[in-house]
């Protein structure tokens, strides 16, 4: 007869006198004391764990197995105890259980662990990004600058990715005014240039030959009708036509396992893109008699969401997992900084919205999260996978978005062979 559990709010939840345990090699038991007796499946779920990622990477060495900044040590009478060096603490508590993970049935069989006020630092609590290479565009400011330091912080090489290299090296100078040990820097990519963006391209491949992270987080909002040097509206171009670039330029060291991360918005359901009206006048208004800033803004952020599902499904293959996001509502950043009234209701917004390190924090679960392995096409919010708009859901629309942004993309290339040429 099957044992009758009393109620809890959470089917993860132990039943008393019940204990959780981890073996030398990663494999959680769990003890019943009543009975005196252990098992391998969990006693609510009947599932196993197993502790995930990196918070097992020997099972012979005692301080290696650990999480990031945790050491295994046994005192003079034998008990085994667990110290935080990190936080200055130590307890009796195996650590490697915070990592545990359930059997998964599919790739998108997991549940949420974090929501609206986790920090990004939490997300990556324990977790050791030692040999991670990250690209983050925008990182010298806002949530940009947060997510790079919170993957510094965790042994990750961060390549600030910015047009300004000055604001980007004194970016990197706080950070490793915090933590000297830290791997950051800083390479000059202007999205507004296509020229800018193959040059950066090009300057990585020289040096590395791989990219376990691309975070594509810079953006503008609100800024007056322009066009850049390659005669495309700018809003348009650095929110999605560089970031499309981008990617493309740096497939070949974008390798199994890697992720892409595209940093969207909740801006996206408020877009007036459809498929029928969609063309590289409407995308890209060659006057300003066609333009609206917020709108322009609105459209972006759905051409993200189009782009990351479009490039999930042409990279699975590849084994390149792409997700999108919505980092927070009003954060007070500098992407308000184009027109004064944004500037006073992102002020007025403030106390009431998340911090930066708040905002990092769906980027990075994003970025980094055990059980988004093998898992692509999803967008994110509060690190909890969510629904978008249907438009962002069309797959014909991201297939006609993907063949105009080529065909623009084709055009500066085309303009660059007749460059050399001549």
């Amino acid at each position: 007869m099957a044992a009758i559990m009393p109620d809890s709010d959470s089917e993860d939840e132990l039943p008393p006198g019940w204990e959780e345990r981890a073996t030398i090699d990663g494999s959680v038991y769990y003890v019943n004391h009543s009975t005196k007796g252990t098992q391998w499946t969990h006693p609510r779920t009947g599932k196993k764990k197993v502790v995930s990622g990196d918070a097992v990477r020997s099972p012979f060495v005692s301080t290696a197995d650990m999480p990031f900044g945790w050491e295994k040590c046994v005192s003079e009478d034998g008990k085994v105890f667990y110290v935080d060096h990190s936080n200055r603490r130590t307890t009796y508590t195996d650590p490697r259980l915070a990592f545990a993970t359930e059997e998964k049935e599919h790739p998108y069989d997991f549940r949420q662990r974090f929501d609206g006020s986790t920090t990004a630092l939490q997300v990556l609590h324990g977790r050791d990004l030692a040999g991670k290479l990250a690209i983050v565009t925008g990182a010298n400011t806002g949530i940009g600058y947060e997510t790079a330091r919170s993957l510094a912080f965790h042994g990750c090489t961060v390549i600030f990715a910015c047009r300004n290299m000055e604001s980007a090296q004194t970016s990197i100078d706080k950070i490793k005014a915090e933590r000297s040990n830290t791997n950051c820097e800083a390479m000059e990519l202007n999205l507004s240039s296509l020229h800018s963006v193959k040059k950066f391209a090009t300057n990585y491949k020289l040096r590395f030959n791989k990219v376990d992270i691309l975070i594509l987080n810079a953006g503008v909002f609100g800024m007056a009708f322009c066009l850049t040097d390659d005669n495309y509206e700018t809003l348009f171009q650095v929110n999605h036509l560089g970031h499309f670039y981008l990617t493309l330029q740096l497939e070949s060291v974008l390798v199994s396992g890697s992720r892409v991360v595209v940093v969207s918005s909740e801006s996206h359901r408020f877009s007036n893109l459809s498929s029928t009206s969609l063309s590289q006048e409407t995308l890209s208004p060659p006057t300003s008699r066609a333009y609206w800033a917020l709108m322009a803004y609105n459209n972006s952020k759905l051409c993200n969401l189009l782009f990351a599902n479009e490039l999930a499904k042409r990279w699975k293959d590849k084994g390149v997992y792409v997700n999108s996001l919505h980092p927070g509502n009003l954060v007070s950043s500098d992407l308000s900084r184009h027109w004064w009234p944004y500037r006073m209701l992102f002020a007025i917004a403030r106390p009431f919205t998340k911090s930066l390190q708040q905002a990092a924090s769906t980027t990075v679960y994003c970025a980094t999260a055990p059980e988004l392995d093998n898992v692509t096409g999803l967008y994110f919010n509060n690190c909890c996978r969510c629904a978008p708009s249907r438009a962002a859901q069309d797959s014909e629309f991201a297939q006609k978005l993907w063949d105009i942004s080529t065909e623009m993309v084709n055009a500066f290339e085309g303009k660059c062979t007749v460059s050399e040429d001549n």
